[in-house]
């Protein structure tokens, strides 16, 4: 029975721009800046995430929806963060960042496309354009691509959107299972079938490695799973929205991301995603659970940040809010207006960003959902213009084409911090 090793390099061998066992040099100085992307697919219900208590509609719409399932230890209740907002209660270490002036939430924000579709939605928030469609490269890489000197990373198996195109690009996940399942090298071929390049080396390897789809799962040694890392350059196929390796946890996941960030010739840019925040039904559960993921993924990734972590700015967003009244199962449905939030020591954290519209009747986005404010363009502009130093020409025409009427944020970072 072959190897998975041997499968791996019958794929490397393939001449394609896929790399198996790469040595992950990045051409980036020391001190340098480090911004870290972490997209929830899904749609994060803000309210939830980061409730306004100070809003009296809030208790109305909301009132008979939990923070914590019945029969859970630990507290229920949001964490007061001013007299206006709280942050859910699985959000323990986050409070810590925010009154480490670290954390700082925007409220109501979303990408510049309004509909509910939750591909074109994650779309348009990774072009970075005004449309779904409105570019097939990422924001990301392009701005790789503008600086000199600068590479990135996405913690997946595949090149996610925000980061195709022509800038120096790297993929890493962790390391396959020590048994892997024919099932998922069936998958494997459906994926790489979509890109010509990819499945003529695919193919090719499994029939060097002499496998059949059929054949029972495959052995790997041990230390095959040791020296493993899965790294994809920029342009070696299509991506997915379904990510990263099956079962990595988003703390493993931004540990990991940490872990490149931090070298003094890693890469500045990073991006990481994670799935399962679509909560039409059993929201507080759910939410439950994946926020206490999100809060320790923050706390993972500062620790291995280390001595970066006073120039490191981390950007959490999602594709759209959800809708202020939550319906007949427990959960909530596509909306528009969401939360972000910006952790980091660069950041000027300890208050919460953005322009609240309110949730009273009058006040919601076609009587259902909170109303967006700000365009998400302008917080990622904020925070290249101030933290990466990126030229406002840059950001206005390539990175977020035609955008020029999209002012950065202000007010994002901290004086002096970031050069």
């Amino acid at each position: 029975m072959p190897t998975r090793r041997e499968l791996l390099k019958g794929i490397a061998g393939g001449a394609l721009a896929l790399t198996i066992f790469p040595r992950l040099g990045f051409a980036t100085g020391a001190n340098s800046p480090r911004l870290l992307v972490v997209m929830l697919r899904g749609g994060l219900d803000g309210l939830h995430a980061l409730p306004p208590l100070g809003d009296s509609a809030f208790g109305a719409l909301r009132g008979g929806m939990p923070f914590a399932a019945a029969g859970v230890a630990g507290s229920a209740q949001p964490i007061p963060l001013d007299t206006r907002f709280g942050l859910h209660p699985s959000l323990v270490y986050g409070a810590e960042l925010y009154k480490q002036r670290e954390l700082l939430p925007v409220v109501a924000i979303a990408p510049p496309y309004q509909g509910r579709s939750h591909f074109e939605a994650q779309d348009c928030v990774e072009n970075g354009s005004a449309l779904p469609n409105g570019a097939n490269d990422g924001w990301m890489n392009r701005c790789v691509a503008g600086m000199r000197g600068e590479e990135g990373l996405a913690i997946s198996t595949s090149m996610p959107l925000i980061m195709r195109g022509p800038g120096k690009v790297s993929t890493w996940s962790p390391p396959l299972p020590e048994g892997v399942d024919p099932a998922l090298l069936q998958r494997l071929d459906t994926l790489y079938a979509e890109d010509p390049q990819l499945a003529e080396a695919y193919q090719r390897a499994i029939a060097e490695a002499g496998m059949d789809m059929a054949d029972a799962t495959v052995q790997i040694s041990p230390d095959a799973v040791d020296s493993m890392n899965t790294t994809a350059k920029a342009g070696g196929g299509k991506g997915q929205r379904k990510g990263y390796a099956a079962g990595a946890a988003l703390p493993a996941l931004m540990k990991a991301a940490g872990k490149f960030l931090v070298r003094d010739d890693g890469p500045q840019l990073g991006f990481v995603e994670d799935t399962g925040w679509d909560t039409h039904a059993a929201e507080t559960a759910t939410l439950q659970r994946k926020l206490q993921q999100l809060d320790g993924g923050l706390r993972a990734f500062r620790e291995a940040m280390g001595s970066a972590w006073p120039r490191t700015v981390v950007v959490v967003v999602t594709e759209f809010g959800r809708t202020a009244k939550p319906n007949g199962t427990g959960g909530t449905d596509h909306g528009t207006g969401g939360a972000a939030f910006l952790a980091g020591g660069a950041i000027a954290g300890g208050r919460i960003a953005g322009q609240w519209p309110g949730l009273s009747a009058q006040d919601l986005n076609e009587g259902r959902d909170l109303h967006a404010t700000t365009d998400m363009r302008a917080l990622f502009k904020g925070v290249l213009a101030g933290h990466m130093h990126v030229p406002q020409a840059l950001l206005d025409t390539k990175v977020f084409p035609d955008s020029a009427a999209v002012r950065p944020m202000g007010g994002l970072l901290r004086v002096g911090v970031g050069a």
